[in-house]
């Protein structure tokens, strides 16, 4: 674990493992403990992985000015997707990755997205979970501004527990308890100020379609059968137009595969790493958790 103060902000990651890095987007309204299966399993067979939480959620911090004092009611700017997408650049910087794999899921795959967009010279591959490429409607941006609104005036735990059964499948909340509790808790503790903005970014986020068909890295594209979120015809649609992408939809999960079934997850995402051409990997190998600059 580390955090490391940069443009103003600081920022809390996981640094686990060395190898070839695997740089993973946690999604919305979660932190960085969401991938902690993917980061035990990888960084032990043989990545570097590194989960940062993004700016306003976990242990990474808003600028200065953007949450309220005790009492007071907070307005906080929106966060860009492109902001989240510099970054993360930023941390790669700091850690000396030129290049890395990078996934993410939900909001965390449109930064991707947004990544790729503006720094494809950086991205060696792309995992894509439980995400969609399309910018937002009219009445998604009515939706995402007046839920910006209601959790800097209530907090998270109404909505929270509002929206378990639909982040997790219902036999997750029941056969596993234990993943449902980590999702409720890390919805509940997100600081609405981080949400809030987060939540007005991506409402004015710009639309990907156009960018799929030059994605030239390899893709895995991921969702759960059960995500009404972004179902599967989300994920049917990067499919067909992500030129040589992988499609894994996964049972009896629903917003969180990597959580729900973490060992198909894990599975299916080891198996498009270990399908990477040596060409695609990044140099930055040698470059181990143990001999990059900590914060």
């Amino acid at each position: 674990m580390g955090s490391v103060f940069r443009r103003e902000i600081t920022v809390g990651y996981e640094d686990e493992g060395s190898g070839e890095p695997l740089v993973l987007v946690h999604g919305h309204p979660f932190n960085r403990s969401m991938w902690r299966p993917q980061t035990e399993y990888f960084s032990r067979a043989g990545r570097r992985v590194i989960a940062p939480d993004l700016r306003g959620y976990g242990d990474s911090t808003m600028p200065p000015g953007t949450t309220a004092a005790p009492g007071a009611s907070a307005t906080p700017d929106a966060t860009p997707l492109a902001t989240f997408a510099r970054d993360l650049v930023d941390l790669l910087d700091h850690l000396g990755i030129e290049r890395c794999a990078l996934g993410g899921l939900s909001m965390g795959g449109q930064i991707v997205m947004e990544c790729y967009r503006l720094f494809p010279e950086r991205i060696s591959a792309l995992l894509l979970a439980d995400t969609f490429a399309a910018a937002e409607t009219p009445d998604g941006k009515t939706a995402r501004y007046d839920m910006a609104e209601r959790l800097l005036r209530e907090g998270m735990a109404d909505y929270a527990h509002e929206v378990l059964d639909k982040m997790v499948s219902p036999d997750t909340i029941t056969a596993r308890p234990d993943v449902a509790a980590h999702v409720l808790e890390m919805m509940a503790t997100t600081p609405p100020e981080g949400a809030a903005a987060a939540l007005r970014g991506r409402a004015e986020r710009p639309d990907y379609t156009e960018l799929l068909p030059r994605i030239t890295v390899p893709t895995l594209i991921v969702v759960g059968t059960e995500d009404t979120y972004t179902p599967v015809s989300d994920a049917l649609h990067l499919h067909e137009r992500i030129p040589d992408s992988r499609l894994t939809i996964i049972e009896q999960a629903a917003h969180m595969p990597n959580l729900e079934q973490p060992h198909t997850f894990n599975a299916a995402l080891h198996e498009f790493l270990n399908s990477l051409p040596k060409a695609a990997e990044t140099t930055a190998a040698s470059t181990s958790a143990a001999t990059a600059p900590q914060g």
